[in-house]
């Protein structure tokens, strides 16, 4: 229900600063791209690195400072020339969003945050509780503490939210990811089960939650545990009604990092699997919709056959026919 409220908020928002004008007009047209952000300005510090940052990372509602992203990226322990270890913008305004409620200003220590799929294993493999399908994996999760706030209180407050990954093991850290919406603590975790095991847990995200028309959109899957994978070139646009039902509006072949000239194209690792590009239609009217992957040639029986984005927000003209 908040999301939806928040939603709502920014297409009046926009709406308003696109018709109520003002002199600069392009400023004034500029989306907010997550529903879930915070001021732009952060306080951040890893205990074991000494790698800092404070200040600003973003300028009105959605200019990044590329230079800012980079010091956050040495924070999380992220190498700077390793695509597959970007941290998620997503991520990152939410724990921002996280702070400016509970204490804004409050320095926020980062305790893990990106890990290499082969440090994640080898987590594992010491008896650490470190998932085999771990979102830390893809740049979208952290364990964190907000200097002078209770970490029971933040994991609370994400259950109630109902929105990414919480889990609380009593300690002074919380986990926090941008994956789907669901909680744990030490007892609930499912670390050491199978839960993730044969791709059952595999979904697929776009970069942003808010686009216009004709907007490049970025799509990349996560939480696989198994490969090779095979993936159908053509996915599905869909529109999502008020009363949660799907419409399908457009096919589309996005542009993959593999060759897919074949009717099943093959993915062999995580770095694969992302940077998946396809460019919104012009005319698209505004509303909310998620993409439809499908999977071929299915090598892993508990695999999913689909799997959808969670929704996204177009705010744009309205038009009656879509256009490439």
């Amino acid at each position: 229900m908040q999301s939806r409220i928040r939603i709502l908020v920014l297409i009046g928002l926009w709406l308003l600063s696109v018709a109520g004008g003002g002199p600069d007009v392009a400023g004034a047209a500029e989306l907010p791209r997550f529903f879930h952000s915070g001021n732009g300005r952060l306080r951040l510090t890893n205990p074991k690195t000494g790698a800092s940052f404070s200040g600003v990372y973003r300028a009105g509602v959605s200019q990044y400072d590329s230079a800012a992203l980079l010091t956050i990226r040495k924070v999380f322990n992220a190498p700077a020339d390793d695509p597959q270890a970007e941290i998620s913008l997503r991520l990152i305004e939410f724990i921002d969003f996280l702070e400016d409620h509970f204490k804004p200003g409050a320095r926020i220590e980062i305790h893990s945050g990106y890990r290499s799929p082969s440090y994640n294993t080898k987590l594992r493999e010491n008896g650490a509780l470190a998932a085999t399908a771990s979102l830390h994996q893809y740049g979208m999760a952290a364990d964190i503490k907000i200097q002078g706030v209770d970490s029971a209180r933040v994991w609370r407050y994400m259950r109630k939210l109902g929105f990414g990954g919480a889990g609380y093991y009593h300690s002074d850290m919380v986990h926090v990811d941008v994956g789907p919406a669901r909680s744990w603590d030490e007892t609930t975790s499912g670390v050491g089960t199978d839960i993730s095991k044969d791709n059952k847990l595999i979904g697929i995200v776009t970069d942003f939650d808010t686009y216009q028309p004709g907007d490049s959109l970025v799509l990349r899957f996560i939480r696989m545990t198994a490969f090779p994978i095979g993936v159908d070139p053509e996915l599905s646009l869909e529109s999502v009604g008020e009363d949660g039902r799907n419409e399908p509006m457009t096919t589309f072949k996005p542009f993959f990092s593999v060759n897919t000239q074949t009717p099943c194209p093959t993915f062999a690792d995580i770095g694969q699997m992302m940077n998946i590009r396809y460019k919104l239609p012009a005319a698209l009217p505004t509303g909310r919709y998620i993409i439809r992957a499908s999977f071929c040639n299915k090598s892993w029986e508990a695999m999913p056959g689909q799997v959808v984005t969670p929704p996204f927000q177009v705010l744009g003209p309205s038009r009656s026919k879509l256009e490439g």
